[in-house]
């Protein structure tokens, strides 16, 4: 985060609501505006709109007393599509009468990666408002504004602790106007699968059923209450209006949605893949084209899927059989024992998710020594490591990232899912470790974070899973390239994870565009990749959920592979890791077409 408030007018900080007032108003008045100063304004307006991303930032914090976001939440309203729609249609105009004459290059780029971004979106909310599911098994909203309460928001003073209680008392509001959205969604014929009400349900029931002293919002106040210096009558007050707001508020609002799936449950789809959608063919194309950013065509993509998860089982089936393994099983079979063996596992203990986050935060701390030979510079941000919390961990994914606040004030945090043993096997650690954390997307976000070379719309305006998970996958393979996964079973665990997003390219295709059926994608991964029933059920259920996003890790990684490619053969001796890593990172997080242009410039000023 940009730490000073003015530095230079190419350098807006994420300051929305009249401080630095002189900046402000050169900012919306100077004309005329250039590109940056346009999309920056839209950025600011964007955020000041959301009261939980101002509180995710944290750099307003300390202004609190005249914002008041902390105390707020959003709140869905009837007419947010038609305001979207409306707002995006002005933006792509202005953004088109940029003369690209007038631009730098730079600013061609930035002007590119924002219509790209902006149309993309037009798309979607004018022919696909409804397919979505707010209410999902993996980040459904009642799931993220728990998890958003307890993570996010700060209790570092009576102030704050009050304002989560604010906060809390609007959780039935927010959810009502998430009932408004699904009973849209229903008039238009779009129901989830099955599973996802049996879960979510099931996730609903938890939350109205515990008791207030089980629950995981009380629970989480009062752990940092008890860290505060309050008097036993301030102590007192605050456990009880924590109390008072989950009965009043939190309860009430989960009750709406448990009310709302359990009354529509029989008309749950009988079929998983977004084609069964009303015009889920089309959105699926879309949701391919946002995520990848390509125009690769699902046929294609699953063609790719098949040929790399040839490539990479052949490798992983020499390593196998020079560790003495039965030729005779396939690789998917094999690694299903390896999964089994209790030499891989850790023992079912008291104390297992403490020796395991330990085990993870020495390996994360390694590869930061490591790393600082292959990278011009490293993050200045601290990466720790956190077990999942236990109200979500039964349907999370295996690992997911929390990047740091811009003040400093929060590190990141890699989550590892430790919900079950043989989630973790020891073969599978670095892989994750690297992924989430360094040189993945601890790395390259903080990177991005700390960049005071951005524009504020090329930091926080564009993200794109293509670039951020296709570089944390590349930096799986970077990690066992450099030494960090000497032990053939540890680059076994790396090809492991390549092979599983390799294997998403199939199955997402498989079941959105093919037509296959959760069963089926889940017989295919189990039988490919040799991972744990438990992982396999999750992450196909994740991927029906949520369309396309599983698609980009793998073709954000062949497209940084192949970038890296051609930089080594066209530049020879005069190829530098540094250098290469710098042309990919040094950008944000931009498209791949954008990478790619980067790359060649890169390739270009070294043969000069």
């Amino acid at each position: 985060m940009i730490k000073k408030i003015l530095k230079h007018t190419q350098r807006l900080v994420l300051i929305a609501l009249g401080i630095a007032s002189l900046y402000l108003i050169n900012l919306f008045f100077m004309k005329p505006f250039s590109i940056d100063h346009y999309l920056g304004k839209e950025l600011v307006f964007d955020l000041t709109g959301s009261p939980e991303e101002l509180t995710y930032v944290g750099v307003l914090d300390s202004f609190n007393w005249l914002t008041r976001h902390n105390s707020k939440l959003s709140i869905p309203q009837d007419d947010d599509i038609e305001n979207q729609i409306k707002h995006i249609e002005k933006v792509i105009k202005t953004l088109y009468k940029y003369d690209d004459s007038r631009l730098s290059n730079i600013q061609k780029n930035t002007k590119k990666i924002a219509i790209f971004d902006y149309e993309n979106q037009l798309k979607e909310l004018q022919y696909f408002p409804y397919l979505d599911y707010p209410l999902n098994q993996i980040g459904g909203i009642h799931l993220n504004l728990i998890e958003f309460m307890n993570s996010v928001h700060p209790i570092r003073s009576k102030s704050e602790a009050n304002d989560f209680i604010k906060r809390t008392d609007l959780v039935k509001e927010v959810y009502q106007g998430t009932l408004n959205h699904l009973e849209d969604q229903a008039e238009n014929g779009i129901y989830p699968p099955e599973f996802v009400y049996g879960h979510v349900i099931n996730q609903l029931d938890e939350f109205i059923n515990v008791s207030i002293s089980e629950h995981p919002l009380y629970k989480q106040f009062m752990l940092k209450v008890k860290e505060l210096n309050l008097s036993n009558d301030e102590f007192d007050y605050l456990e009880a209006e924590i109390k008072r707001s989950i009965n009043d508020s939190v309860t009430p609002g989960f009750k709406l949605l448990r009310n709302f799936m359990a009354s529509t449950q029989k008309n749950a789809n009988k079929n998983h893949g977004i084609w069964s959608q009303p015009g889920g063919d089309e959105y699926y194309k879309l949701k391919i084209r946002t995520f990848t950013t390509t125009d690769y065509s699902p046929e294609e993509i699953h063609q790719m899927g098949l040929n790399e998860v040839e490539r990479i089982s052949s490798r992983m089936r020499e390593i196998l059989t020079s560790l003495g393994y039965d030729e005779n099983k396939s690789v998917g079979e094999l690694m299903n024992e390896l999964n089994e063996n209790p030499d891989f596992l850790y023992a079912d203990t008291p104390n297992r998710k403490e020796i395991v986050v330990n085990d993870y935060t020495e390996m994360v701390n390694e590869a930061i020594r490591v790393m600082t030979n292959y990278f011009h510079t490293m993050p200045k941000s601290e990466v720790i490591v956190k077990a999942v919390p236990e109200y979500s961990e039964q349907n999370a994914a295996g690992g997911y990232y929390q990047s740091p606040a811009l003040d400093g004030s929060r590190p990141g945090v890699f989550y590892a899912n430790l919900y079950d043993i043989k989630q973790t096997p020891t073969y599978s650690m670095r892989t994750l470790a690297y992924h989430e954390a360094t040189p993945g997307h601890h790395h390259q976000i903080a990177h991005s974070l700390e960049n005071e070379e951005l524009t504020l719309y090329r930091r926080f305006g564009y993200f794109t899973s293509a670039f951020a998970e296709g570089w944390a996958l590349y930096s799986e393979i970077l990690a066992l390239e450099v030494g960090l996964a000497e032990n053939p079973y540890d680059e076994l665990g790396i090809l492991q994870s390549e092979l599983f997003r390799a294997n998403r390219l199939v199955v997402d295709t498989g079941m959105h565009y093919k037509r296959w059926t959760r069963e089926e994608a889940m017989d295919y991964m189990k039988s490919v990749t040799g991972m744990s029933d438990t992982e396999v059920r999750v992450e196909i259920e994740r991927y029906i959920v949520w369309p396309g996003q599983a698609l980009s890790y793998k073709v954000g990684m062949i497209k940084i592979l192949e970038l890296r490619e051609r930089a080594m053969k066209e530049l020879g001796n005069k190829f530098n890791i540094k250098d290469f890593h710098s042309a990919v990172l040094d950008h944000g997080n931009p498209p791949l077409f954008i990478v790619e242009e980067m790359v060649d410039k890169m390739i270009e000023e070294n043969l000069n």
